[in-house]
Formats: structure tokens, sequence, C-alpha cells
């Protein structure tokens, strides 16, 4: 590190306190690495594109790279399994929380991890502060899951998960998506892989199958009248790169649908011009902008959640200046399994508490009210 990064790091623009030299740096990772919920893994790829000029500020170092002087107290209301997944696990890697759809977890492995993960309960090797329930990609497990899909005709969609389904081979890729479309009732599978922002060189390398698994379960979903996409996930412009181009350039040709999930970060991508940015860029590349999430609240990530007002701005000076097919939708997933809603759908909000409440359409008791709430560093009081 010392080769790439200056011995005393630019504070300009910084307004945070933190590492002021290299070594301080160091430290501060070690640091940091000892209090995250997830390990740190990085692929060579995204190294490159961090600006170690200017660390403190860069948008890709932020995701990945936890600093200990970032960390802040856990908000009181938030937990580890946010939107308490296990709860709606029938079988153990089945998440069916909405009636027509389910989450299939194929592994728990990432080939990267980033800071932000919802399923920090699950995803990636142990850390100290947390012991993972792990999902490991085995024959036997998947059997058990298929069985329970096979069962339950009220199922139409099926999200292949993790984890990240960059991690299996396309044997284990084909299988999987081919076992899923011959079920009669599953008419669409998303394959969910961060692999477009993080290693976009593989869906061009003509050695790797991986791109050729998806592409064939596309054609195949098409010759069967269902739908195949690949959900993928980009939170900023400077994870665009020629490669991702390429790489983006061969899926649209062979008819691949992909849509991206954006997570809206604090330091990475909550103002306007970065957004719009990330948005234009994406659909440049012919890759639909499908969401952007509040951050969920789980624990260990302070620093990187923003009030629910900076997403109700952003989706406020945004929609209207962009195409509607590709605007995304700007949502909150509501703590405790309420599911997916429209961030502007709030049925209340107190700014001065950064109370947010929502009613959910799939929740069993349709007056309960949800609860989302900011992050305690825009409101010290409630914490204290």
């Amino acid at each position: 590190m010392k080769d790439v990064v200056p011995d005393v790091l630019p504070r300009n623009g910084y307004d945070g306190k933190g590492p002021e030299t290299a070594a301080e740096l160091i430290e501060d990772i070690k640091s940091g690495t000892r209090r995250s919920t997830m390990a740190v893994k990085i692929t060579p790829y995204i190294l490159s594109l961090i600006d170690w000029a200017d660390p403190l500020r860069d948008p890709l170092a932020r995701q990945f790279i936890p600093l200990g002087s970032r960390i802040r107290p856990d908000h009181p209301k938030l937990s580890l399994d946010s939107l308490n997944e296990t709860g709606d696990s029938p079988v153990k890697g089945v998440i069916h929380r909405y009636p027509d759809r389910a989450v299939f977890l194929a592994s728990s492995v990432c080939p990267v991890y980033c800071r932000n993960c919802t399923r920090s309960y699950s995803v990636g090797a142990d850390t100290e502060e947390v012991s993972k329930t792990r999902f490991l990609p085995i024959q036997k497990r998947w059997e058990a899951m298929f069985d329970y899909i096979e069962r339950t005709p009220a199922l139409r969609d099926i999200l292949v998960s993790g984890g990240d389904l960059y991690t299996l081979s396309p044997d284990q890729i084909r299988m999987i998506g081919m076992r899923l479309l011959g079920i009669p009732h599953i008419e669409r599978i998303r394959i969910a892989s961060k692999g477009l922002a993080i290693c976009p060189s593989r869906f061009i390398d003509p050695d790797d199958d991986w791109a050729g698994a998806v592409i064939d379960l596309s054609h195949r979903g098409r010759k069967l009248g269902k739908g195949v996409a690949l959900h993928t996930h980009f939170n900023h412009p400077n994870e665009i790169t020629w490669v991702t181009r390429l790489a983006a350039q061969r899926l649209f040709e062979e008819g691949v649908t992909v849509r991206n999930q954006t997570v809206l970060l604090n330091g990475v991508n909550n103002d306007v011009d970065t957004m719009k940015s990330l948005i234009a860029q994406l659909s440049s590349l012919n890759v639909q902008p499908y969401y952007v999430f509040q951050c969920d609240m789980v624990r260990g990530i302070e620093d990187m959640r923003t009030p629910l007002q900076e997403i109700l701005a952003l989706e406020a000076a945004i929609r209207g200046s962009i195409a509607g097919f590709m605007t995304p939708n700007f949502v909150v997933n509501l703590p405790g399994g309420g599911g997916k809603r429209l961030a502007c759908s709030k049925e209340s909000y107190d700014r001065s508490t950064g109370l947010s409440t929502f009613l959910s359409p799939i929740s069993k008791d349709p007056s309960r009210t949800w609860e989302y709430w900011d992050p305690l560093p825009s409101h010290p009081e409630v914490g204290e």
C-alpha cells in the first residue's frame, strides 16, 4: 500500500474524523475489519479502480473497506437479519415472503463482500462480530429447496441468489436454471450476480463459460415462453469501464435481459449528479436501472445509511428528467419482512425523530404499521 497511497492523505472535502497518513490508514482498516460484520474480500478489478491517491473519499473503497474511525453505534431498532428472512424461510435456503415469488439461496459466498450486505447474517466467512448461518452450494440442500418450489404451485417467479451466483460453476448455473425452467408453474427466473460490476472480464473471456451458461438459459427460457433475466448491482459510475461495455454488449447481442439494483449509500451515490450519471450510463449499456434501495437497517453500517428524506429528494429531482422506462423505482425494503414499498408511499415521516411508517399489502395484518428509522448520525438524540 505504501507504494500507491501518499504518506499524507488528502483532506480537502473530507469532513470526517479519520486517518491522516498512510500508516494511520492501515491501522484504521485493521480496526474496521475487526469490528465489521462482513469479511473483507475484493477483486483485483475493483482494487484497480479505487483512487488510492485519495482513498478517504473514494466511493468504491467506502463500499468494501471498513474503517474503524467511521463505524458508529447501531440504531437501537435495527437487527442483523433486518428483513427477517429466516422467519420467512419454510425450507432452509428458500425465502418465501411474497405469494407468487421466492428466493433460492444457492450459496452464501460472493466474489466481493459489501459492507452494507443485507445478508450479513449468512454471507461470507465468520468475523469477530458475527458467526454466519451458511448456505453451502451442495446438491442435497438444493434438492429440498427444489422440492418445496415444485409442490408450491402459487410460485411463479424465482430469484436465484445467495451469496452470488458468480461463485458457482457454469454447470451448476445450468443445472439450477434448467431445473427451475422445467417446473410447469415457474414462469420467470432471475439470476443475481454482481459479476458484471466487479469482474466483467469473465463475460468476454472465451475460456470462461459462466456467461455462456446464462445466455443458454435465456435462450431456453424464450423457447419455453419463460423469462430469464440477470440482476446485477452497480452503485457508482466509477464501476463502469470499457470492459463493462464489452461485457454488456455481448449480453445485449444475445438477447439477455439485464436489470440493475442500486443501494443508496452515504458518501457513495447520495447526490443527484452521481445518481443521474449512474442511471444514464447503465441505460447506455442496455442495463435497466430497476431499483434504488434505501439502505437496509443492518448492523455496523450507520455511517453508510441515509435519511429517508434523501431518497425522496433524489426521486423528486430525477423522475421526469429521464425516460420513464429507464427510471428506477426508489424503494424501501421494510424491516421485519414487510417487503418492498416505494419510498414515496410512506404513511408518515417524522423528520425530527427519523421515523417513517408504511403499510404492506403482503402483511397478514393489513393494518400493521411497518417502521423504517433514519440513521443515528442524523438523529443522535434518538440514541440518547
